[in-house]
């Protein structure tokens, strides 16, 4: 099934071409309907050193916002009209001026959500929010590398399969890239014995799956020795060459994640290869 609605999550400037880079050349192949959300913040009741509303730096700050927001607008519908595919433009102003928070309401009726990772050295605080984007949209997020080779068309697929309910989410999400690639790999690190199944067998059934829809699919079990999970998913992406990685997101609570790192939270701060995560 082709992505027909696509939402692309315009945080910055750079974002404009870093993910309409991907976004159109996709849109056009799928002949899809593409939505670009961006946010700023609201202009927050700062005051004097006496207390007093400081209105001049209310009002200077609410302007810079303002003209920010036009600048990215303006160059969204530039590239877009170029392009003459179908889209909408959406703005917002809240707290956060986050423009992944923004968008999940956008997200959730769409069949895709592209957002970029955050340029090195860019400020925290001005970086989209791709944690709570994955957690609260219901959609598979591709999330686009920060610095990696900008691909539209995946011709080389890592599906990362541990049997859960995120891994099988994600698998099936990704069936679109799936069957149009040329290669798809899954991996399955550390593969344990169950009453049905005996670990060399791991990756079977899911393999099979994508199979029945034409895929070109492999099985590789990987034991990771002592190393983290990330870093064996991370070295396969190197030793494959795979330009799409697929995984489930979050199979632990997103607060232990945050509090204390997981595969997730170490995979999306990489920034050498596009992801296609859900949960």
């Amino acid at each position: 099934m082709p992505f027909k609605t696509i939402v692309a999550i315009i945080q910055n400037e750079f974002d404009v071409s870093r993910v309409l880079d991907v976004a159109i050349p996709f849109a056009e192949r799928h002949e899809s309907h593409l939505i670009g959300v961006h946010a700023e913040a609201l202009a927050m009741p700062y005051t004097t050193a006496v207390g007093f509303p400081d209105t001049e730096f209310i009002q200077s700050n609410a302007e810079i916002c303002r003209e920010r927001a036009a600048r990215i607008e303006k160059a969204f519908r530039a590239r877009i009209r170029m392009s003459g595919i179908s889209y909408d433009w959406r703005s917002f102003e809240s707290f956060s001026g986050d423009s992944a928070l923004s968008g999940v309401e956008s997200a959730r009726s769409a069949d895709l959500v592209m957002v970029s990772q955050a340029a090195p050295g860019l400020k925290e605080s001005v970086a989209a929010d791709i944690d709570s984007l994955i957690y609260e949209a219901g959609r598979p997020v591709l999330v686009v590398p920060h610095s990696a080779p900008l691909i539209s068309t995946f011709r080389s697929l890592l599906v990362a399969w541990n049997g859960s309910r995120e891994a099988a989410r994600a698998a099936f999400d990704a069936l679109p890239f799936i069957t149009e690639a040329d290669t798809t790999e899954v991996l399955v690190v550390d593969p344990v014995e169950t009453s049905a199944r005996r670990p060399d067998a791991s990756g079977s059934d899911i393999a099979a799956a994508f199979e029945r829809h034409g895929a070109k699919v492999t099985v590789s079990l990987e034991e990771s020795h002592g190393r983290s999970v990330d870093a064996v998913i991370h070295q396969k992406v190197m030793d494959t060459g795979a330009d799409l990685l697929v995984m489930g997101a979050y199979s632990h609570s997103w607060l232990r994640e945050f509090l204390f790192g997981g595969v997730t939270r170490s995979v999306l701060q990489a920034g050498d290869v596009a992801i296609l995560l859900s949960r």
